[in-house]
């Protein structure tokens, strides 16, 4: 692991022979590639090659993320005889602490900043290229690669809570400070209107392909405001959820499992789903047992679970169930879904227009089996109940823990064994004070 100042960024190419038709062999080698080549004399082939790789780092080590704040949201254990900190450092286990060079928090971060670097490489590519562009054609990669940053800086600031993150990264050589995590969800905000800014503009169509994200500008301005809903909602800006949410691709009526996502497949060297494990094996996705316990009667969600033959036991825990979320390893992994989104706009609705809340309630409780809600329908009522629902509906896709967090209720998360802790906030990695 190397700082930010000294991680090798990779224009990710490789990867893309199965996800771009363009010719490789006139491609410098993507491990020794001229970057001031790249960002002063792109042609739109190179441009086309950045976008491919920018989508691809955005998935790389997304399997890290989503297991450590799942882990810790205490929705599953990840039982695996060949590293005991899953079981061990990242539940808290007593006179155990996160390591500042663990894998679990280093390498998402790294990631992360990876994946912000190629999306800097694309727009300097892009404001210099020779070729010739139009400003609606510009606008459209614009948007594009901030709305990408934007959502990388987001899951880093997940993470890293109150340590706060850098967002000026610019210039490896000279990298800004570290901002505090109300300023930094703020500099996001600004981030996706400033990319949306640029998405009105980039007219009907993209210059660019991409794989599983929205293929046009209209329809890549809805996922940058449904992120932009998400972030609001971290800042507990409910009107600014709700404008986010008219202009994103919210459908009340529609599939809940509509959304962009991280693909994957079994093709030459792609990348597989890092989330997808063969159920009731020794090492697995174990369900965590109060996911099991706490279900209301009738609620189908509980089959993303899948009995085991056997119970599973390791390290003082154990479980009954698989966590069976995906079927194989070519299944994409959603990055935000119509069923979130609903969700987020019954939660803006609280305090102002509880019948609207519920009504959006209602229609997650009714797609999974269960009765409309006849619960109280006070403030505090109803948020139990979003979070119930929270729970249940967006299992493993790492928002549990960060839910509890921002309502202060992670001493509400099970301890499972005397000495068990609920982290706040993963370490800085050491290598950000080298």
């Amino acid at each position: 692991m190397k700082s930010l100042k000294h991680i090798y960024i990779v224009i990710s190419m490789l990867i893309i022979a199965s996800m771009a038709s363009c010719e490789l062999e006139n491609i410098p080698d993507p491990n020794n590639a001229d970057q001031n080549s790249i960002e002063t004399n792109a042609t739109l082939s190179d441009i086309q090659l950045l976008v491919n790789g920018t989508e691809d780092l955005m998935r790389s080590e997304m399997g890290f993320y989503y297991d450590v704040l799942g882990i810790i949201g205490r929705e599953y254990y990840f039982f695996t005889n060949s590293d005991p900190r899953y079981t061990g450092e990242i539940l808290g286990k007593a006179e155990s602490s996160l390591d500042t060079r663990g894998f679990y928090g280093t390498r998402p971060y790294a990631a992360r900043y990876r994946t912000i670097k190629n999306a800097n490489i694309l727009i300097t590519a892009v404001e210099n290229t020779p070729e010739s562009l139009s400003d609606t054609d510009k606008n459209g990669l614009f948007g594009f690669a901030k709305t990408v940053q934007a959502y990388s800086f987001l899951l880093v600031l997940n993470m890293q809570y109150q340590n706060g993150i850098r967002m000026d990264v610019s210039d490896p050589e000279n990298l800004g400070p570290f901002i505090d995590y109300t300023t930094a969800l703020a500099n996001i905000s600004n981030l996706l209107d400033d990319a949306n800014t640029n998405l009105t503009t980039a007219g009907s169509s993209f210059v660019f392909t991409m794989s599983n994200l929205p293929g046009n500008p209209s329809d890549f301005s809805k996922f940058n405001r449904a992120i932009k809903a998400r972030v609001e909602l971290y800042r507990g800006n409910n009107a600014a959820v709700l404008t986010a949410l008219t202009n994103s691709s919210m459908d009340l009526a529609g599939n809940l499992d509509n959304g962009p996502s991280h693909f994957y497949s079994l093709a030459g060297n792609d990348k597989v789903n890092p989330m997808y494990r063969v159920p009731d094996q020794s090492e697995a996705l174990v369900a965590h047992p109060s996911f099991i316990t706490d279900a209301q009667a009738g609620d189908n969600r509980i089959n993303k679970t899948t009995i085991r033959t056997s119970t599973a036991v390791l390290d003082g825990l154990s479980g009954d169930f698989d966590l069976t979320i995906y079927s194989g390893f070519e299944d994409p992994i959603p990055i935000i879904r119509n069923e979130e989104l609903i969700l987020m706009y019954a939660e803006a609705n609280i305090g102002t227009n509880n019948a609207e809340a519920i009504n959006a309630i209602d229609i997650i409780r009714t797609a999974h089996g269960l009765s409309a809600y006849a619960g109280g329908t006070t403030d505090a009522e109803l948020i139990d109940e979003l979070l119930y629902n929270r729970r249940y509906s967006l299992i493993g896709e790492a928002h549990r823990w960060i839910d509890m967090r921002r309502f202060g209720r992670l001493n509400q998360l099970p301890l499972d064994r005397v000495g068990d802790d609920v982290w706040e906030q993963f370490p800085r990695p050491a290598a950000e004070g080298e």
